[in-house]
């Protein structure tokens, strides 16, 4: 219980506040950190695309190895589920300005930050952190134990709560059993897991968060390397007013010590007040339901026509996403995440952006024909065929890392020199 004054005091045990206007949707910013991504990777570790035939079908079919191909390496998971632990845990006492988390995102060795939905309840007399997530976004952030937990991901779309470990020892909750939320919903502890956030009791969904008048963006997630950790926490809090506070995730004991400490020995300032935020919404564009690819008998062939999907795109962009993804149809999955195919979608994902490639009627995520070409109808949507900076942010979206979108571009650049 000790982390729960320090790090929530902003926070009124949230009694369901009928005056609470809460718009669901926090804000999610990537931004590329300074530093280069000139590096490339040699033609000599660049499988023979010419010579690597594309295989349609279920993932038990294994694709035959041309004689140079590079040895199969895991499958990454697809967009967004490259684990990124958290580094540092910011909490707010009203959502975060924009700019401050446009100026976090930008300090040395952030690498990605996202923001969420917090704020306390009471059950039965007894106060609860709670974060309100999106599981598609969230599984990243958590450990990768729990990232492999299906259960728990399942239970946060349904609605349900997912106790960290911690709460239930301490609160005795008992998996399977509704407690009533005072003044308000009923919440069934449908799993739990250890998430690692101090103070952090359990997960909701964002429908959920929303029903339970859980304030918007107040908590914030960064990631960057291990050994930056400290000078992280130096940086962020220099952004910060002194209301937040910020706690470092993981680490070691001392470490964690002594940012709880200078957590601790900032004012708290007055009861946090709600604001309306308006509903942060992407514009995605339709995927198209079929595109010209056709079935040619090479992945060279097959990332040289599915590009087109994307005009201004190199088709190296996408042949580099194959081979860090799945090395090229040889490692589909599904992976731990839930991500499919060639390419590594997620099932949502897919829904949105998959095409039929290959003209049969049926977008097929296991089918590199369709796969390949949906991936670049993803990239577009995300300004891919912009170049420069935008091909960047665009490769970011698909796996939300910035050392993924350095490999990628490594490799595409290898892909460039070996295929003049």
């Amino acid at each position: 219980m000790s982390h729960l004054p320090r790090l929530w005091a902003f926070v009124t045990m949230l009694a369901i506040v009928a005056a609470l206007a809460v718009v669901v949707g926090a804000v999610f910013l990537a931004t590329r950190p300074a530093g280069s991504l000139t590096a490339t990777a040699a033609e000599s570790d660049l499988p023979d695309l010419a010579g690597l035939t594309p295989l349609a079908g279920p993932p038990t079919v294994k694709p035959t190895l041309a004689p140079s191909a590079a040895p199969v390496t895991p499958a990454t998971g697809g967009p967004g589920i490259t684990l990124t632990p958290p580094r540092l845990l910011v909490i707010s006492q009203t959502g975060l300005p924009q700019q401050t988390k446009e100026d976090i995102s930008q300090l040395k060795h952030v690498e990605k930050i996202d923001s969420f939905d917090g704020g306390a309840v009471r059950i039965s007399g007894a106060g609860l952190n709670l974060l309100a997530v999106d599981p598609a976004r969230f599984r990243a952030w958590a450990p990768k134990a729990v990232a492999e937990q299906p259960r728990v991901w399942s239970a946060l779309a349904q609605g349900e709560f997912v106790a960290d470990s911690s709460a239930v020892r301490r609160f005795g909750l008992v998996l399977g059993s509704e407690y009533q939320v005072d003044g308000g919903p009923r919440l069934r502890v449908a799993a739990s897991a250890s998430f690692g956030l101090p103070g952090v009791d359990g997960l909701v969904g964002m429908e959920t968060g929303r029903r339970l008048g859980l304030l918007p963006g107040v908590a914030l997630l960064v990631h960057g390397p291990e050994k930056a950790a400290t000078t992280l926490n130096a940086g962020v809090r220099r952004l910060l007013g002194s209301g937040a506070q910020v706690v470092t995730v993981g680490g070691g004991r001392t470490a964690r010590a002594a940012a709880d400490k200078s957590a601790a020995d900032r004012p708290a300032t007055a009861k946090a007040t709600a604001k309306t935020t308006a509903k942060a919404t992407a514009k995605q564009p339709r995927a198209a339901r079929q595109v010209a690819v056709g079935r040619p008998g090479s992945y060279l062939d097959l990332y040289r026509r599915s590009a087109a999907v994307c005009p201004g795109l190199s088709w190296t962009v996408l042949a580099a996403i194959g081979q860090v993804e799945s090395s090229h149809g040889r490692n589909n999955g599904p992976s731990s995440a839930g991500a499919q195919g060639p390419m590594q979608f997620m099932p949502a994902t897919w829904k949105a952006y998959g095409v039929d490639g290959d003209g049969d009627g049926v977008a097929d995520i296991w089918s590199p024909y369709d796969a390949v070409p949906s991936a670049a109808n993803y990239l577009c949507a995300n300004g891919a065929g912009q170049g420069g900076k935008k091909l960047e942010k665009a490769i970011w979206f698909y796996n939300h890392s910035w050392s993924y979108v350095s490999k990628v571009m490594s490799i595409s650049q290898g892909y460039a020199r070996a295929y003049p």
